[in-house]
């Protein structure tokens, strides 16, 4: 019998679906090791790529991997280097990976407004793009992106420090599908600039203005009332204009809110918190609301009581807070919490935390630092079981999880 190639028994479409099916990244590495007939088809076929790479290389990665729909050039903090990208690199992207839909420059510091007026011109497909801490961009280089990216869905602008009104201005008259946007430590954003945002972007599910320090309660409650049915998570850390009128805005406006951060938001009280524990009692998941100084056990309560999705709570510094609000819980009231951070509540003893205990199984991380009634050998002297997976952080020598930053 006479052998047969497989090369000649096989169409391209055939040796497609054989590489479709292989599921790790190492398996289809190898499978492009075969023959350059089959290294071909595996670069072809090829969606996502990282890479450190000049414009030398990019041009090379461009003509072979022509599908590319997701690039990532992002540096890590710990391991960055400069320039790294820049504009140059940014000329070669936009001209030779045309499909692109994704791209992360995530701390990359090289890159100008020049290079995003190449993705601006050249990635008319783009939905998702990510230049949190490339510093030097201003509203130039966002406003270019927004005239030639239509389809943006996701913009992320941590420590972009220049940015201002003007690019939230040029998304909303350009980019009206967008649903995610991050402006953390963006300081020149204002109350005027969301209002404006919001005329256009009403599809937003998800946004982080922490640290956004010049952003109140005006600007908030324009998000709320345009962004109702949509907004599921807000990030308002240490935006310390923002008061209980924000929050009863999205009482008011957004059943569907699922994480909720406004630690540092120190003019938020109770009346507001509790309206919003009601509103939002389906669909809460995960709330900060540490160092919110006058929040007290009325709040406290009324969470555990009505916000039965609650996964993630912290309460940090929240002065006030005592046992009561753990006591008051009743027979019926059995809480679904993972994480609760109560370190600096200094009113809490190990009784409060015993009582929690009896109603919530499911904790896998406990936060009671500087909490001087309530120490490892206190808990220990008082019998307490936590769960079998619960880690307790007493001391700070814990990672923390990231559901709350």
């Amino acid at each position: 019998m006479s052998s047969v190639c497989v090369n000649e028994a096989l169409t391209d479409d055939e040796l497609r679906w054989v590489l479709s099916r292989l599921d790790s990244e190492k398996d289809k590495e190898l499978f492009g090791l075969v023959c350059k007939r089959w290294l071909n088809l595996q670069s072809t076929d090829r969606k996502k790529l990282a890479a450190r790479a000049g414009p030398h290389m990019l041009r090379r990665l461009a003509s072979r991997f022509t599908q590319i729909v997701e690039l990532d050039l992002s540096q890590s903090i710990s391991r960055s280097f400069y320039p790294g990208v820049t504009d140059s690199d940014l000329a070669v992207i936009s001209d030779g990976f045309k499909c692109l839909r994704v791209l992360n420059l995530h701390n990359c510091k090289g890159i100008t407004d020049t290079g995003l007026a190449s993705i601006g011109r050249c990635l008319s497909l783009l939905q998702f793009l990510d230049v949190s801490y490339c510093r030097k961009l201003s509203d130039k280089g966002l406003s270019a992106v927004a005239e030639g990216c239509h389809d943006l869905r996701a913009l992320h602008l941590a420590g972009c420090r220049f940015i201002t009104d003007e690019s939230l201005k040029s998304l909303s008259e350009r980019c009206r599908d967008l649903e995610a946007l991050g402006l953390q430590g963006c300081a020149n954003i204002t109350d005027s600039g969301l209002s404006d945002l919001v005329k256009g972007c009403r599809k937003i599910k998800s946004l982080d203005i922490n640290k956004c320090s010049n952003v109140g309660d005006a600007g908030v409650s324009s998000m709320a009332k345009a962004c109702a049915s949509s907004l599921k998570t807000l990030k308002l850390l240490d935006c310390y204009k923002v008061g209980n009128e924000s929050i009863l805005s999205l009482a008011q406006s957004c059943k569907n809110l699922e994480t909720l951060i406004i630690g540092g938001c120190r003019d938020i009280s109770d009346e507001s918190i509790m309206l919003l524990a009601e509103s939002c009692k389906d669909s809460l998941k995960n709330l900060r609301m540490d160092w919110c100084l006058n929040i007290s056990d009325s709040s406290l309560s009324c969470i555990l009581k009505k916000c039965k999705n609650l996964e993630a709570l912290d309460i940090g510094c929240c002065e006030e807070i005592t046992d009561v609000a753990f006591r008051d819980l009743g027979s019926d009231d059995v809480l679904g919490l993972k994480v609760l951070k109560v370190s600096n509540c200094t009113k809490i003893t190990v009784t409060g935390i015993s009582k929690l205990l009896e109603k919530c199984s499911s904790l896998e991380y406990l936060d009671v630092r500087s909490l001087p009634q309530v120490t490892e050998v206190r808990c220990s002297e008082a019998g307490l079981e936590f769960p079998n997976c619960c880690k307790v952080n007493f001391s700070g020598s814990l990672t923390e999880p990231e559901f709350l930053l």
